[in-house]
């Protein structure tokens, strides 16, 4: 409770872990809440939880609570499946893919995790995951970084379509971006005319907590 309160005042790290991905990773107290950080940026709650909260908002909490499953792509410390479960009271089925068993392992031991019964986690590339995949998903939360990089094949046609190939009807794509400069803009405009051809409406939502952007992309029929 000390270490709590202080966080206010100064962020108190309780502990630091090297990653074979995230090279640096450090759950501490900052501002009252228990966090999970890279070297550069956050990973799970925080702030981060904050921009897929608005997202989510955005699809609508009660209609996320009747979605059936769920598949988070890149789950750190599991904020948004916290948001999921406890705030918007989801029952569905949640599938998180990480590819970084080092996260997970502080996810279990700092943030209760595995404690959450509706959760499957699998230690796995999102890329290849995706492309074995034989469900179908009401919604599909990509938040895939290593500190603040985001893979280029998240980005690429290829990949947004087999995205939308495994969303039901009516389904949604959540992905958080992140945008430092004039060309992350020009590459999540070009993301979105991936979706132009088919039965899809996409928002931007810019500028959240200063550097991120959401994309929702909503499967129409």
């Amino acid at each position: 409770m000390i270490r709590r309160l202080l966080s206010f005042f100064l962020p108190i790290t309780i502990v630091r872990r090297k990653s074979d991905y995230s090279k640096d990773l450090e759950v501490s107290w900052a501002n009252g809440e228990l966090v999970l950080d890279s070297r550069n940026t956050n990973y799970s709650y925080g702030s981060l939880q904050r921009v897929l909260r608005r997202g989510l908002k955005e699809i609508g909490f009660e209609k996320v609570a009747r979605m059936h499953k769920i598949l988070v792509l890149g789950v750190a410390g599991g904020s948004v499946i916290k948001t999921l479960v406890h705030e918007i009271k989801t029952t569905a089925l949640i599938t998180g893919v990480e590819i970084d068993a080092a996260v997970i392992e502080l996810a279990n031991s700092y943030f209760g995790l595995d404690k959450i019964p509706n959760v499957k986690i699998v230690i796995d590339d999102a890329f290849e995951f995706v492309l074995k995949t034989k469900e179908l998903y009401d919604l599909v939360i990509i938040d895939v970084f290593q500190d603040t990089t985001m893979p280029n094949f998240l980005f690429e046609k290829f990949f947004a379509m087999r995205i939308a190939a495994i969303l039901t009807p009516d389904g949604y794509i959540l992905f958080n971006t992140m945008t430092l400069n004039g060309e992350h803009d020009s590459r999540n405009e070009a993301y979105v005319q991936h979706f132009s051809d088919g039965p899809f409406r996409v928002k931007l939502i810019p500028r959240i907590e200063h550097h991120n952007e959401l994309i929702v992309v909503h499967k129409t029929g």
